[in-house]
């Protein structure tokens, strides 16, 4: 082991997060070593990152590691091989690694994540999810065991660095940017029609399944909302949204002198990367440079909420508080595993999102929230876990009962 290296766990190593910052430690082979890797079903790719990059240990979903075991033979005989949800946690907590990218999908990263935090690991984030479902309370324990935190999203990333070295109390408001989605231009009352191979073309990024699902819906966007009022400890209210088609500018920052600030570059994701894995120093990322004369024209317009309502969402679910932001992403979660299985239309997802943010929005009004402590408050993991859980059934029996 070379000892001079920061050593680096990644979770969630064979998909687009993964990838790419297995690309920035390439770049960079003089600084990282790669301790551990993981995937939840994708093993020939995980097999193929352990013989180029020869990690100490990794991870498998569960009933996985036995065929991973058989892939890499003896030559691999002394790899640790973890599987499931303890080992994901074990994985993130490794000892001997300083540094934690977190790129699982969804809420099922929110556990390890928590084990790196309380490992005072350097986690360089890309699980929104982890500060959606329990924002406050994993910064309260980074805080407790001196863990840093820094976002990979394009758009947080530019926020913190445009806010570095800047004081709290200097703040006007940041601007999350959007690309807008494939479907910016496209008339509402034709997203009907809209198919998944559509809604997977995306038109600036490379990206997993999932989040590109969620950038075709804008709740990527509603996602980020909730992410960066805990990130940066700001009222909702102070956070804005602009659509930028071009995505280089990757989000702003204005303060009270009127002063913006903003991050730009290509939209390539080992940008951020690199800026959290080398932090607080600058390394190569890979990335090309940007050539603005190149890009000619940046444009910017305002969100259209009734095309796509899932950015008032944000502000709805942190106004009900608690665990009410972990139940719209779980019910988000199971939309887009249907959509992406063809099981529903793509309006549905706005319909049934809709629905549960009103159920919950009722269950105040009548008073029956107190039936649900854990969307009432979130202090643990399992409260978190549980709102999450709760989200997930309520939009299955929506869907059950409803013809879509």
């Amino acid at each position: 082991m070379d000892d001079q290296k920061q050593g680096v766990i990644i979770l969630g190593s064979t998909g687009s997060i993964g990838k790419s910052s297995l690309s920035v430690i390439k770049n960079n082979p003089h600084l990282f070593r790669v301790d551990g890797l993981s995937c939840l079903n994708s093993i020939e790719t995980l097999a193929q990152q352990i013989r180029e990059f020869s990690p100490r240990i990794v991870c498998t979903g569960s009933g996985q590691s036995h065929k991973l075991r058989e892939m890499l033979g003896e030559e691999f005989s002394n790899l640790q091989i973890l599987e499931g949800r303890d080992g994901y946690k074990k994985l993130a907590s490794f000892n001997d690694s300083s540094k934690l990218v977190a790129a699982m999908v969804g809420a099922a990263g929110i556990e390890p994540v928590m084990a790196g935090i309380r490992a005072g690991k350097a986690i360089a984030l890309a699980n929104k999810e982890s500060l959606v479902l329990a924002g406050s309370l994993l910064l309260q324990e980074a805080k407790k065991h001196e863990a840093v935190i820094l976002p990979i999203d394009s758009e947080h990333n530019a926020v913190f660095q445009s806010l570095y070295g800047e004081k709290k109390k200097h703040l006007e408001y940041i601007t999350l940017t959007a690309s807008g989605g494939p479907f910016r231009t496209r008339d509402p009352d034709d997203f009907d029609t809209i198919t998944l191979a559509e809604a997977l073309n995306h038109p600036n990024w490379s990206m997993g399944k999932k989040i590109t699902i969620d950038s075709a819906t804008m709740m990527n966007k509603c996602l980020e909302i909730i992410e960066a009022r805990w990130l940066f400890d700001i009222e909702p209210a102070r956070i804005r949204v602009l659509i930028h088609p071009q995505s280089i500018v990757h989000s702003m920052v204005t303060f009270k002198d009127a002063s913006t600030i903003c991050q730009m570059g290509d939209p390539d994701m080992r940008t951020p990367i690199a800026n959290c894995l080398g932090f607080p120093r600058r390394i190569k990322s890979g990335s090309e440079f940007l050539d603005l004369a190149a890009m000619g024209t940046l444009t910017f317009e305002n969100p259209d909420l009734n095309k796509f309502p899932t950015i008032q969402m944000a502000y709805d679910v942190l106004a009900l508080g608690g665990g009410t932001p972990a139940a719209l992403n779980g019910a988000n979660e199971v939309l887009v595993d249907m959509f992406l299985r063809e099981k529903i239309r793509f309006v549905s997802i706005f319909k049934l999102l809709k629905k549960i943010v009103k159920r919950v929005q009722n269950l105040h009004t009548s008073g029956d929230i107190t039936n649900y402590p854990f969307l009432r408050r979130t202090n643990t993991i399992e409260d978190a876990l549980l709102a999450d859980q709760w989200g997930r059934d309520y939009i299955e029996n929506c869907i059950e009962s409803t013809t879509l």
